[in-house]
C-alpha cells in the first residue's frame, strides 16, 4: 500500500479539494491521475474521452502541486475521484496537509494516453475571456439540445458534435484545436489571468494558464 503524500501547505490542500471537486462536475464517477516524483504531485483528470486505439480528441486537465517533501518512491496511479474528495474532506479530522491515496485503482482510456514532456512549441495567447464564452456557449447548446427523456448515447453523441468542433473560427490562431479545450480551462477553474498561450507538439495541443493545463491530442 502506498504511504501518504504530505502536501505543501493548507492552501495547497485546498487547491486540489477545488480541483476534484470541479473535475467531478465533468464526470462525478470520473478517476484521477495521481504522478508523485521529487517533490512534486502532477494530478490529471479526464475532460473528454478519446476516439479509437490512438485516443484522438482526448481532453485532459492537469494541475500540479507542490508536496512539503520528497517521496521516497515515485508513484503513478489512476484511483477514483470520488474515493480522493472522500479522503480530502475526512484529512480535517487529522493533519489537514495529508493525502491519504486510495488503495483502489481503476482503469480509464485518458490515463493510458501521456502527453510528451519536452519539445512543445508556442502557437498562439488567446484571451481567457473568449475561450470561457466558448464553453459557456457549448454548454448551452448541449442543454437545448437534450430532449427530455433522451437516452446516453443521444446525449454523447450531441456532447461529442459540440466539444469536437474547432475553435478557429471564434478564435484565431487555435487552428486544431477543439472547443473541448475550453471547457476544461472554465470548467477546472484555469481560467485565472487575461490570456491563456497554446503550445503545440507532434500530435498534442496545450493550453495553459498561470494554474493549469488543458492538453488535448
Amino acid at each position: 500500500m502506498t504511504g501518504p503524500l504530505h502536501l505543501a501547505d493548507y492552501e495547497t490542500a485546498e487547491d486540489l479539494a477545488t480541483f476534484v471537486s470541479r473535475a467531478r462536475t465533468l464526470e462525478d464517477d470520473g478517476a484521477i491521475r495521481l504522478q508523485a516524483d521529487g517533490a512534486t504531485l502532477a494530478t490529471w483528470v479526464g475532460v473528454r474521452k478519446g476516439r479509437g486505439l490512438m485516443g484522438e480528441g482526448t481532453v485532459v486537465g492537469l494541475r500540479v502541486l507542490r508536496l512539503a517533501e520528497p517521496v521516497d518512491h515515485p508513484l503513478d496511479t489512476v484511483v477514483p475521484l470520488r474515493a480522493v474528495s472522500d479522503r480530502l474532506a475526512r484529512r480535517r479530522n487529522a493533519d489537514p496537509r495529508l493525502l491519504e491515496v486510495p488503495p483502489t485503482t481503476v482503469r480509464t482510456t485518458w490515463a493510458a494516453v501521456t502527453p510528451p514532456r519536452a519539445g512543445w512549441s508556442p502557437l498562439a495567447r488567446l484571451p481567457l475571456a473568449d475561450l470561457v464564452q466558448v464553453a459557456r456557449n457549448g454548454i448551452a447548446q448541449v442543454a437545448e439540445g437534450t430532449p427530455q427523456g433522451a437516452g446516453a448515447a443521444a446525449v454523447e453523441q450531441l456532447r461529442e458534435k459540440v466539444w469536437s468542433r474547432p475553435i478557429a473560427g471564434d478564435l484565431g490562431g487555435a487552428d486544431g484545436l477543439p472547443a473541448g479545450a475550453a471547457l476544461g480551462i472554465y470548467a477546472l477553474g484555469f481560467a485565472i489571468g487575461s490570456e491563456a498561450h497554446v503550445f503545440g507538439t507532434a500530435r498534442w495541443h496545450r493550453v495553459s494558464t498561470s494554474v493549469g493545463h488543458v492538453l488535448v491530442r
